[in-house]
């Protein structure tokens, strides 16, 4: 960890909120991380786009906060029970990381209908596999199934100390079938069947409303300080 070396980005609009400015610290690219490595900076706050492993470095902003769940403490609410008796039925198949003409429509159709206003160009092959596919660790492709349906396409990384949520993306034109939710509680069922303790859902951002959903999984922990502390007693605070 003390030998790598890290550069800030330049500033760039951020993706989250508007009208601010981003910047990154980012590993070195001479360096080729493994799992093992990445495990370590992921406790860290760190986080993979493709080969890019990198962490926010705003110079004014702190909104973005590294979270995790607590897989052994974790009990469903009735909302998420609900999701996971209506899906349960479901078939998960996991892959290796490879390209399919079907899943890249499905990326397609979801990002037009959940992220219209993002300044990323989602059309393009290059950034879907530059972005998912796109991995010196230990990561799968998971595709979800209802009948011969798919439905669900998770990336999952594979650590030594939990799964970390790469991204996910689905059908929109369910749009009350809760599958972004199912997605999760299916990743901390194969925590669980895998002896892992975390689950790390990468960024939460209060006033971000699209991530209000990682909120609802609890006991959730956030990185503050360097240190990992219970979500509640910290959120109040920021």
């Amino acid at each position: 960890m003390k030998t790598l070396k890290y550069h800030t980005t330049h500033p760039y609009p951020c993706g989250y909120l508007p009208d601010k400015m981003a910047r990154s610290e980012v590993v070195a690219s001479e360096y080729r991380i493994d799992t093992n490595l990445y495990g370590r900076l992921l406790e860290q706050g760190y986080r993979r786009s493709g080969h890019f492993i990198y962490r926010p470095q705003c110079d004014r902003c702190h909104a973005c906060q590294s979270v995790r769940i607590k897989v052994d403490a974790f009990k469903p609410n009735r909302s998420q029970r609900r999701c996971w008796n209506r899906h349960h039925f479901m078939t998960a198949w996991q892959h290796q990381l490879h390209f399919k003409k079907e899943h890249f429509l499905l990326y397609q159709r979801y990002q037009r209908a959940r992220h219209m206003d993002s300044n990323m160009d989602y059309d393009k092959r290059e950034q879907y596999r530059n972005f998912l596919l796109q991995s010196n660790v230990n990561s799968q492709l998971i595709t979800f199934h209802d009948t011969k349906q798919l439905r669900i396409i998770s990336f999952v990384d594979l650590l030594p100390d939990g799964l970390s949520s790469v991204y996910t993306f689905y059908d929109p034109e369910a749009s009350q079938a809760s599958y972004g939710t199912y997605s999760i509680l299916w990743q901390i069922q194969q925590c669980r069947a895998l002896g892992l303790s975390y689950l790390y859902l990468g960024y939460w951002i209060k006033e971000h409303k699209k991530m209000n959903y990682k909120a609802n999984f609890q006991p959730l922990e956030i990185l503050t300080n360097g240190q990992w502390m219970p979500f509640e007693q910290i959120v109040r605070n920021i």
